[in-house]
């Protein structure tokens, strides 16, 4: 729902009624992640996608009947030998979604308000709604705040409320979406929980360190993935404006001394493009210890092979040379500046994925490397 949250955030301010679906569980080739989701207005407007077209006919118009009806559904497409397409996903792999209304007598409005204007100002916030549970309890949230505040209530005991804000600040830090099963004392029934929960979150960091030609294209790669992306040499005449208009900031400082005085955390990418032992040695002494998502350093295999000796003699362990990708990049073949930069985020998204990077062509790969296996059945519930 997230992913959509400045046209819903508009929306809840024009005090239009909606009903949102939103992807909570995918199995096998799923084309949309958890969170991916479409809206449909009173007036039969919709806005976002929960497929790659295959079943958005057969969602549009669920969320037509649950903004009639005010009840939440929660239900699955799949895959079927014979009759794919009359069941909607021909990819092969099955799709939860619940669908909620969001009315103005919708005791979730408020939570749902909250969550969306967080997430259009780009706050720090996570929204955690019951995915699968008891009936009455379909489609219940709340708004989890960095520091372990909370909004709404699950309906339970306000145990549940706590555990449930817990669970979801834990993933909030981690920046991630997805879902969350939980104890539900509280719940009248003690059955589990499945909880969705979306965070929304400043956009990672890539810090590109040596203002080169490479850096550039890396610059707009990285912007086009979503990156707040940082430029940082310690040449002022190469750490310019001019030479890297799309990049969010450039520092001119020494690597190692600005990567000690900035904020990075587990979704931080660090390509290291400087080759050259001075700059290079004490920043990966500093990267390679530091709780962040990728660190890759550019060069020759020799100028690897040299690095490596160099880091070993500073202290550094296998375990931690071990988290160094250098030669940075996977195998493209890339010769051209913009070629580099695609292998180089090639590999980030690799890392990032669990992707292997070979051909999917004859091999027996998923495609699809992230998202927990889908749950079962339909319920109704009352929102």
């Amino acid at each position: 729902m997230l992913d959509i949250a400045e046209e819903l955030n508009r929306w809840v301010e024009q005090g239009r009624d909606f009903a949102v679906a939103t992807v909570v569980a995918v199995g096998g080739s799923a084309p949309r992640p958890p969170g991916a989701a479409l809206a449909v207005d009173s007036e039969g407007t919709a806005i976002g996608s929960v497929s790659g077209g295959c079943v958005e006919g057969t969602v549009y118009e669920l969320c037509r009947q649950v903004l009639t009806d005010g009840a939440t559904v929660l239900e699955r497409f799949g895959y079927s030998d014979t009759d794919a397409f009359a069941v909607g996903l021909t990819c092969g792999g099955t799709i939860d979604i619940l669908v909620t209304p969001v009315r103005a007598d919708s005791a979730a409005r408020g939570v749902f308000a909250a969550a969306l204007s967080a997430a259009a100002r780009r706050d720090t916030a996570a929204v955690a709604r019951i995915a699968a549970g008891p009936d009455g309890m379909l489609g219940r949230a709340l708004l989890v705040r960095p520091g372990g505040s909370y909004e709404g209530s699950l309906g339970g005991h306000p145990e549940l409320d706590r555990t449930a804000a817990a669970e979801a600040r834990a993933m909030l830090d981690a920046g991630r979406t997805g879902t969350v099963v939980i104890g539900a004392r509280g719940s009248r029934c003690g059955r589990p929980l499945t909880l969705l929960v979306e965070s929304s979150v400043p956009p990672p960091r890539l810090i590109v360190f040596g203002a080169i030609d490479f850096a550039s294209a890396l610059v707009t790669v990285g912007k086009f993935l979503g990156y707040h992306v940082t430029v940082c040499d310690a040449r002022p005449v190469f750490a310019t404006a001019a030479r890297f208009p799309g990049a969010d900031e450039i520092v001119v400082d020494w690597p190692h001394r600005y990567l000690e005085s900035t904020e990075v955390d587990c979704r931080t990418a660090l390509c290291v493009l400087t080759h050259d032992a001075k700059f290079d040695v004490p920043l990966l002494c500093l990267a390679l210890r530091l709780p962040v998502a990728f660190v890759g350093a550019m060069g020759s295999r020799r100028t690897h092979e040299d690095r490596e000796r160099r880091l070993r003699e500073t202290g550094l362990t296998d375990l931690e040379l071990a988290r160094l990708r250098s030669p940075i990049g996977l195998d493209l073949g890339a010769r051209t500046p913009e070629e580099t930069a695609l292998s180089i985020a090639a590999e980030m998204v690799a890392a990032r994925r669990g992707g292997s990077g070979v051909p999917l062509t004859g091999a027996h790969t998923p495609i699809h490397h992230d998202g927990p296996r889908a749950v079962a059945g339909r319920i109704s519930s009352v929102a």
